[in-house]
């Protein structure tokens, strides 16, 4: 057995010493809002955060987690989807299938937490996340639109 936090939990988990993070937390946690896409972290559908910074979980092994570290999936960011990434794809209708859209999202975020306005070109650098329906204009404008709730929030 094994202890992670996992979206502010202590939980043990038992698993082999290989497996990736992503099976980890959609089979032994129960969280499947984290997803599998390519399993070579190429696509980022994956995406969670290991002490706020983006990780792909699908080749990320479970057993690299320290117990001090935190682990935060898409079910984590926000106890009621009140992040401004979450308000934002809400409101401009971003994703269109949104398979990867938990991983998009996850990217999302951490790039605001670590840059609160990022330029087009700070965008286009850092989400590497692939979307095959094609919508990464709407994800940009999503990241936009994200910046202008968060200093609305702030001046509320």
């Amino acid at each position: 057995m094994t202890k992670l936090n996992i979206n502010g939990k202590t939980v043990e988990l038992e698993f082999d010493e290989g497996t990736p993070l992503l099976w980890v937390l959609r089979e032994q946690a129960g969280l499947t809002g984290t997803k599998y896409g390519c399993g070579i972290a190429q696509c980022g559908a994956c995406t969670v955060h290991i002490d706020g910074n983006p990780v792909r979980s699908c080749v990320y092994p479970a057993s690299a987690v320290r117990p001090t570290q935190q682990v935060t999936t898409i079910e984590g960011l926000s106890e009621s989807g009140d992040h401004p990434v979450q308000q934002a794809w809400q409101e401009l209708d971003v994703p269109q299938c949104g398979y990867c859209q938990s991983g998009m999202i996850m990217a999302a975020a951490a790039l605001l937490a670590k840059n609160a306005a990022p330029g087009d070109d700070e965008i286009s650098t850092s989400i590497t996340n692939i979307c095959r329906c094609g919508t990464l204009q709407r994800v940009r404008q999503g990241i936009h639109r994200a910046v202008e709730i968060s200093r609305e929030t702030q001046t509320s």
